[in-house]
């Protein structure tokens, strides 16, 4: 039996990605391992409320990511613990921790050229911050025993980045929410497509607007787009840039739509249209696949990877190419779009988070030799 320790402070859905990761892990770990033993570090608001098996030990640690605090006390519980293992599922293991420990870097996005239009901080703290992101992502990177990635694209650019041995660099797969279910979703004229996700710079969604307006242009019948996204700075921008493209016509802005209500706005469009220029892994695509419509991807190379031959793909930085995607799907017969999106969802249920979470159980033992499997 061995001590594994989780910093789970991001866990929860509020937390996009990551804490949808969390979590899938945390579930299906506390199904498949009744024999090792482990700590869980938690925030206030699901210390309570989340119920775990005997073999699990909550630790309420109430200190937000990228901050101070958790640089000068995440250090000092997990000292307190003693693991065998620590996981931490982001990039931020804090500079003076010096056990052992395994990370999940999920993406290579702040390695891209970034610039002031990716934040709403002021120039002289966005650089500083940078700088702060530069030294704690390298500490996560060398010092750990293994890193886990979602992607082999992802596992490219950072054994070349870093120079670093292949083996150490684990790929697990994630997997997808199945249980999003068909419920009522907001009233959206049809024919529409369908973008959900953050409005950051990098998704890319001014040229899915460029696209959709060049797509009416073509059409003999008024086509929407509905992005769903949670309203920030970056949705904002996005308004904006609706505005001044004239496309308000065709665009409908939903906000925020919970996973109850997303298997029909998936399921009752012409397609997803995910135009993003980077990514580690690529979930809304797997989901809005296993609702039951068609997914129209950027030609980047972790979407091939991931989507293989399930997707219609576009060039990301080409507005018309976008529309020709977007054309070639409403075109698309009845039998020719069943059959697409009938071995489309037969091709990802490959994806798994029980195979993610076994996958991960294998890197705690791989990483510890007092590990035991579970």
């Amino acid at each position: 039996m061995a001590k594994i320790l989780l910093d789970a402070r991001l866990y929860g859905l509020e937390n996009a990605g990551l804490g949808r990761y969390l979590v899938n892990l945390v579930a299906e770990l506390s199904k498949l391992d009744s024999k090792n033993e482990y700590v869980i570090l938690l925030r206030k608001k699901y210390f309570d409320s989340l119920g775990l098996p005997d073999n699990w030990k909550k630790v309420l640690a109430d200190w937000r990511h990228y901050s101070f605090a958790e640089q000068f006390k995440i250090p000092k519980i997990i000292s307190k613990e003693n693991p065998d293992i620590t996981h931490f599922p982001h990039f931020n293991v804090p500079l003076s921790f010096r056990g052992k420990f395994i990370v999940t870097i999920h993406d290579m996005l702040m390695h891209r050229k970034m610039g002031l239009a990716a934040t709403t901080l002021p120039a002289p703290v966005y650089f500083i911050k940078r700088l702060g992101y530069r030294a704690v992502f390298n500490h996560a990177v060398k010092r750990s025993q293994k890193i886990l990635v979602p992607s082999f694209a992802v596992k490219e650019v950072l054994t070349e980045k870093y120079n670093l041995e292949p083996d150490k660099i684990k790929v697990t797969y994630e997997g997808f929410d199945r249980k999003i279910s068909n419920e009522s979703a907001p009233k959206v004229p049809k024919p529409y497509f369908v973008y959900v996700g953050n409005a950051y710079p990098h998704k890319n969604l001014g040229k899915l607007i460029e696209a959709i307006k060049i797509l009416n242009t073509k059409s003999n019948q008024k086509v929407f787009l509905a992005i769903s996204s949670a309203r920030n700075i970056f949705t904002q921008r996005i308004e904006r840039i609706v505005r001044s493209a004239g496309a308000e016509d065709f665009v409908k802005l939903l906000g925020f739509i919970p996973d109850e209500k997303l298997g029909a706005l998936y399921k009752n469009s012409v397609g997803f249209v995910f135009p993003s220029l980077s990514e580690g892994f690529g979930l809304p695509g797997l989901e809005a696949i296993a609702s039951g419509t068609l997914l129209l991807a950027s030609d980047i190379k972790v979407f091939k990877e991931i989507y293989g031959g399930s997707a219609l793909y576009f060039d990301p930085n080409d507005s018309d190419s976008i529309a020709t995607a977007m054309e070639t799907a409403m075109a698309m017969g009845a039998s020719d779009r069943a059959e697409k999106i009938s071995n489309s969802i037969r091709f990802v249920n490959k994806y798994s988070w029980v195979k993610m979470a076994n996958e991960t159980l294998e890197a705690y033992e791989e990483s510890s030799h007092s590990l035991r499997p579970g």
